[in-house]
Order: C-alpha cells, then sequence, then structure tokens
C-alpha cells in the first residue's frame, strides 16, 4: 500500500532536513511552511502521517489538529517542537499526538515514529473501508429485511420472528436468508458482529 508523510514547519533548514531523510528512506514526502498551506491543500486519501511543528506563527499544532479533527481527519500526528516541557507533551498526547518529539531531532527516533505511524493509518484506513462497506450493504435491506435483522440479531428463532412480523415461518425463512446474503454474513454470529458495528439495537417479539 502507497503512503505520504506531510511535513509541516515554518523552519525551512528543519523542514528540509526532515524531508531528505525521509526521502532516503524511499517515504512519499509533501512539506509545507505553514498551517494554512497545509490545511488549503487536497488531502491524498491514501495511508498518511504528520510531522507537524507546535510553534508557528498564526496557528500552533493544537489548532491545526483541532481543525483536522473538524473535517474528519485522524492522520497520526507526530509533534516537534524546540521549547519541549512535560506539561506541553501531556498536553500533546491529550489533543491526540501519536508522538512528541524535541529538537534537534534524533533521526532513529523521528523514522520509528513515520513507521509505526504510517502502520497505524493503513489499520484505521482500512477499517474504514471495511465500514464504509459495511453501511452500503445495510442500506440495501428493505424495510422489512431491516425489521428481520433486528430480530434475529435479538436471538429469535425463525418461528418467533414469523410470529413477531405476522407471516409464515417460510416467509421469515426467506427473508432472514436475504438479509445474510445482503450483509455478506456466513451465519449469525457474523450478522451480530456487524450490526454491532453498525450501532444497530436489536428488536424485541412484539
Amino acid at each position: 500500500m502507497d503512503h505520504i508523510v506531510y511535513v509541516v514547519d515554518d523552519d525551512n533548514s528543519v523542514r528540509q532536513s526532515i524531508v531528505s531523510l525521509l526521502q532516503s528512506e524511499d517515504y512519499h514526502v509533501a512539506d509545507f511552511a505553514s498551517a494554512q498551506a497545509f490545511l488549503g491543500q487536497p488531502f491524498s486519501h491514501l495511508p498518511s502521517c504528520v510531522i507537524l511543528d507546535m510553534n508557528m506563527p498564526l496557528s500552533d499544532g493544537f489548532e491545526v489538529v483541532e481543525t483536522l479533527g473538524k473535517t474528519g481527519r485522524t492522520f497520526p500526528v507526530i509533534f516537534i517542537t524546540g521549547y519541549g516541557t512535560i506539561p506541553m507533551s501531556v498536553k500533546a498526547m491529550k489533543a491526540g499526538a501519536y508522538e512528541f518529539l524535541t529538537k534537534p531531532i534524533v533521526s532513529e527516533q523521528l523514522l520509528n515514529a513515520v513507521r509505526e505511524g504510517l502502520l497505524l493509518a493503513e489499520k484505521n484506513l482500512s477499517l474504514s473501508h471495511e465500514q464504509s462497506s459495511l453501511a452500503e450493504r445495510h442500506q440495501t435491506l428493505t424495510p422489512r429485511e431491516r425489521e428481520v435483522l433486528g430480530l434475529a440479531i435479538g436471538g429469535l428463532l425463525n418461528k418467533q420472528i414469523a410470529t413477531a412480523l405476522g407471516v409464515s415461518e417460510i416467509t421469515a425463512k426467506v427473508h432472514k436468508r436475504r438479509v445474510m446474503e445482503k450483509m455478506q454474513t456466513r451465519c449469525l454470529a457474523d450478522l451480530v458482529r456487524a450490526a454491532e458495528r453498525l450501532h444497530i439495537v436489536k428488536s424485541q417479539s412484539r
């Protein structure tokens, strides 16, 4: 899977040093001299992480992370700063930082953080795609099939589902089979797990 590492730092020498280090390890890098330029660019859909200077003119690292969160982007963020303090590092972690490094940056520490950050980004992106696919499959269910889904994950047998819906047991079986096929689940346990991921509340017999 391809990837991209964003480097955001207003210090040109530091930024270029980081870019050179990452490129020497064959990372795809995009660098920005300001938070505004970074936030204003069209973001890639590839697994990504951000190396972000905490102390920049006009916008600090915390504001950048907050803005990213409001737009639904949850990249692993590696904060870097020349003025690191324990309270600042604690605040950074609470803000969702993946790592917090102080300048001058130790190359191996940064590379390890980027490597692990991208692995996390890949995992998160994969889970996001799975969730979207699951939601799309759920959208294909008819209103009646959604009723059957709620009753099935509530532990009702086909006969009980039929009674709850006022239909024959054969009809209930057909609906349940279609639900399983559309949701691409092989057994009831798979269906229950899929419903949990979609936060579907199980129904009880009426």
